[in-house]
């Protein structure tokens, strides 16, 4: 079967020229040279019996395609996808800024001082202005570092150089050790690394979040797949019921040209053939639009918009039982995305509250500071006395707590409703997950019941055209009769092959709703794992 781009140049006039969108490129518009990052979540399509990935044998006007090739070009090329696979990296940025909060920090800093004061003496006006010069250079660097403990660690060396009209040039040399330990708010470690372990499990919500849009993907590809092998069919069906029409419109002409049949009869052959070439129409630009959809989600390289599409898959008529909807019911539980993202949420939550509540606490600070001092008249010599008696510490302890601390309880009230708010949102989705996954396999149900009843009407219609093309031959019947019988045919046949397809995507779509959809068609991606509440 020709797809509808080839066809349409097939049937078009010699001097037809295909509209100028048929030939560009779907990836026309891409920019050049962008190269994806090495940590890309992935999706893993699912191979053949012997091992190897479909492969992408393409011409620029023709694609013949399986519906498991079809996944596996969307997986592979779909810009959508590509999109959505930078969301985990880029929410994996936000855990490295929180982590780099316990990072050790190297400081330095220099300084350059001169003062110059001058010194009159009002009782002595014959006395010369006393003039007093002052330089201090200060350099001072180390290394500073919050723990997960509530402690501050600062390690500093400190160099000063001190030189005056009054004192000769004098070099300080210092090594000091200051730490500073949180008792009340800040001193638990759960509370501190907080927000490291939200920014953490932002990053596992984008991976389900990921994960859940791979699955969305494979079922809008299989769906897209089986509607335009629907409509390639609707296709066929009406050009043979139209070719029927015409031979059935030239059997009554010569049938009236013999006598046999009034004129009248013609008429109701006629609209049946006009009846057959407009559903033709509408056929076609629906089989237009489901190729052009197919091709955007698989978007296959080198392709073009008017790029023909041979599906090579058929519907079969034998379909497997249905399993247990407590089965679907069990498995969605585990495995559906977005449940496993709430109760992420709920995980959150949970954090947020332990975070805040340390807020609710003053602050009170226990600090000690230790130092030892050398001088000298030279620096080396200065840090060779820094192990001389020169010495200072420092210890004690520091208190902050606002009045009325509305701020802070605000913030703790806020983050137990948003918790109380994240588990009644689970609970909520957990009951749309039940009724989604009810409704799908009912909706899989009946339509795998209807390809038996569907096919049983097809069997009769044709028996049924049979015979009134039977009665209209030997003189007992009408050309309006058989023009119905034609027309119930058409329908019969279009709603059987309608069950076949719709039973398959229902399929998809329960397969979809259970979160089982990727695990049923090999495809491998993150998120698979169920979240467990702690």
């Amino acid at each position: 079967m020709l797809g509808d781009g080839a066809q349409a140049r097939q049937e078009a006039p010699a001097h037809y020229t295909p509209p100028g969108w048929l030939d560009e490129r779907l990836d026309a518009h891409l920019p050049d040279g962008l190269l994806p990052p090495d940590d890309l979540p992935m999706v893993t399509p699912a191979r053949d019996g012997d091992g190897t990935l479909p492969l992408d044998t393409l011409g620029p006007d023709a694609l013949s395609l399986s519906v498991e090739q079809a996944v596996f070009l969307a997986l592979t090329h779909n810009r959508s996808l590509a999109v959505q696979q930078l969301q985990p990296l880029i929410t994996g940025t936000f855990e490295a800024v929180e982590r780099a909060v316990f990072d050790p920090v190297l400081f330095a800093e220099m300084s350059l001082r001169r003062d110059e004061t001058v010194r009159q003496f009002d009782q002595r006006p014959d006395l010369p202005d006393q003039i007093t010069r002052s330089d201090r250079d200060i350099f001072e660097g180390g290394l500073r570092q919050r723990l997960p403990t509530g402690t501050d660690l600062e390690l500093s060396l400190r160099t000063v150089r001190s030189e005056s009209t009054q004192t000769s040039e004098q070099f300080t040399s210092r090594a000091g050790l200051t730490l500073t330990q949180a008792l009340l708010q800040g001193a638990r470690i759960d509370s501190n690394l907080a927000r490291l372990r939200q920014a953490r499990l932002d990053t596992q919500s984008s991976l389900y979040e990921f994960r859940g849009f791979a699955e969305n993907l494979v079922a809008d590809v299989e769906a897209a797949y089986w509607d335009y092998v629907l409509a390639s069919r609707r296709t066929a069906i009406f050009e043979e019921s139209l070719a029927v029409a015409r031979r059935q419109l030239e059997e009554t002409r010569q049938r009236i040209r013999v006598g046999e049949r009034p004129e009248t009869e013609e008429t109701a052959a006629r609209a049946e053939e006009a009846l057959r070439r407009q559903g033709l129409i509408n056929a076609r630009s629906d089989q237009a639009r489901a190729r052009i959809r197919l091709l955007q989600l698989i978007n296959p390289r080198h392709a073009h918009w008017g790029t023909a599409v041979t599906p090579q898959d058929r519907p079969d008529h034998q379909v497997p039982a249905m399993e247990p909807v407590d089965l679907h019911l069990a498995l969605a539980r585990d495995h559906r995305p977005d449940l496993n993202e709430a109760r992420l949420r709920v995980q959150r939550g949970e954090l947020e509250v332990i975070r805040t509540r340390q807020g609710l606490l003053p602050r009170l600070d226990l600090f000690i500071t230790l130092g030892q001092t050398g001088y000298a008249a030279a620096f080396g010599e200065a840090w060779r006395e820094i192990d001389g008696p020169g010495y200072d510490y420092s210890a004690g302890l520091r208190l902050e707590h606002p009045l009325g601390n509305r701020a802070a309880r605000a913030e703790s009230q806020r983050a137990g409703l948003t918790r109380q708010q994240s588990l009644e949102a689970l609970g909520n989705l957990q009951q749309l997950t039940a009724l989604d996954v009810q409704n799908a396999w009912f909706e899989a149900n009946r339509t795998r019941e209807q390809i038996q009843a569907t096919r049983l009407t097809r069997e009769l219609q044709e028996e049924v055209l049979r015979t009134e093309q039977v009665r209209f031959r030997v003189g007992t019947g009408t050309a309006l009769a058989v023009s119905q019988a034609q027309r119930d045919l058409l329908e019969s046949q279009l709603e059987e092959i309608e069950s076949l397809i719709r039973h398959r995507q229902a399929l998809t779509e329960l397969y979809r709703q259970s979160g089982t959809l990727l695990l049923r068609r090999g495809i491998e991606a993150p998120g698979a794992e169920r979240v467990e509440l702690l």
